[in-house]
């Protein structure tokens, strides 16, 4: 089992030195959901939420989050990014409304971008939220977990579940 890395020898918090690793293109993709009544989801369709277009803003949102990570996770490295894509697509069955919000990250750099990936993710999913609480605040932010990632020197990820099988195609 590998140990971790961001503890000294005195068992304190560290900033791990990448400053020996080697440049590689490095990806990662993030999934996360939020779960919304058909009203939110009537809405978010019609762009009839009073505070703008929700996926337009959630979408900016996630970018930021992306390129601020560094800045709320402490021992984060600040990376610079070569692209964010933050894409949506909505799973309807029966009475749930569930919007799946997926974000690719990438960079060439020493380090991965899986922190970027989620963070964004997650910034992503808490705008959608904040924006429609006020139709109802019974919303749910489902699982958010790293899809996949690549680059580096442990190698390459990719989840390996069939429902996320499914969504890689």
């Amino acid at each position: 089992m590998d140990k971790f890395t961001h503890f000294n020898n005195q068992g304190h918090a560290r900033m791990v030195d990448i400053s020996e690793k080697r440049e590689t293109q490095r990806t990662a993709v993030a999934v996360t959901s939020v779960f919304v009544s058909k009203e939110i989801y009537e809405k978010i369709e019609q762009r009839e939420i009073k505070k703008g277009d929700v996926l337009a803003v959630a979408q900016v949102a996630g970018v930021m989050a992306a390129k601020k990570t560094s800045d709320i996770i402490p021992m984060c490295h600040p990376l610079q990014l070569t692209g964010v894509d933050i894409s949506f697509e909505w799973e309807i069955t029966e009475d749930i409304y569930e919007l799946k919000i997926r974000v690719a990250v990438k960079t060439k750099g020493t380090t991965g971008v899986e922190m970027e990936a989620l963070t964004a993710g997650s910034a992503t999913a808490l705008t959608i939220y904040d924006m429609c609480k006020a139709v109802d605040k019974g919303m749910v932010i489902g699982q958010t977990y790293l899809l996949e990632k690549t680059g580096g020197k442990s190698g390459d990820f990719y989840r390996e579940s069939e429902q996320d099988r499914g969504e890689q195609e």
